[in-house]
């Protein structure tokens, strides 16, 4: 049985995907992901940016796996997709920038709001320039990208610029979800992902 890994996004807590998670087959093996420093959660005097957290989730990776991130963790998950794709069996990217030009896209700015929510968060987390893009239609696995039709964050252009771009992708737009789509709509993001997934 494939292992699923969930990756959160700037939130950074491992309980974001669990009320997903819950709702797919019980047999399933599952590995929540936080990333320490940002969010509430613990520092790691070791994680100084985006490279390291995808060294993080490398590690965990003996086998292929099947990804499921929120926001930035779907660039940690482009990144893995990108490097190994013999370890990456299939993909599912939700409200994700995938290191894709985010304001040519309509994408508003979410460094102050988050800053506000998490003041101890690390610094690098808002001070990095925007993501370099990646070269996400080299990107082999079957990829499911879910969005929703009102995220100012990742604006649903962002997943149709995603969906033309990678080979093998299709996505889902869930009606009135932003950008914690998944966290409001655990049933219906369940039920997509076990559908790409099983």
């Amino acid at each position: 049985m494939t292992k699923v890994l969930f990756l959160p996004g700037a939130g950074a807590s491992p309980d974001f995907w669990k009320p997903v998670g819950a709702r797919l087959p019980a047999d399933w093996p599952k590995h929540y992901f936080g990333w320490p420093g940002l969010g509430h959660q613990p520092h790691d005097p070791a994680i100084t940016g985006v490279d390291d957290l995808v060294k993080l989730v490398m590690a965990k990776m003996d086998e292929p796996v099947d990804l499921v991130a929120q926001s930035m963790g779907g660039v940690i998950a482009a990144h893995i997709a990108l490097a190994q794709p013999a370890l990456v069996r299939r993909l599912v990217l939700c409200v994700t920038s995938g290191g894709v030009d985010m304001a040519g896209l309509g994408a508003a700015d979410w460094r102050a709001d988050y800053r506000k929510s998490f003041p101890n968060a690390a610094t690098w987390i808002t001070s990095m320039a925007a993501s370099p893009g990646l070269p996400v239609e080299r990107i082999s696995a079957p990829t499911l990208l879910i969005w929703g039709d009102a995220d100012p964050i990742s604006p649903v252009a962002v997943g149709r610029h995603l969906e033309a771009r990678i080979t093998n992708a299709r996505l889902e737009v869930v009606a009135g979800g932003d950008h914690d789509v998944a966290a409001t709509h655990p049933e219906l993001a369940a039920s997509l992902i076990a559908r790409h997934l099983g």
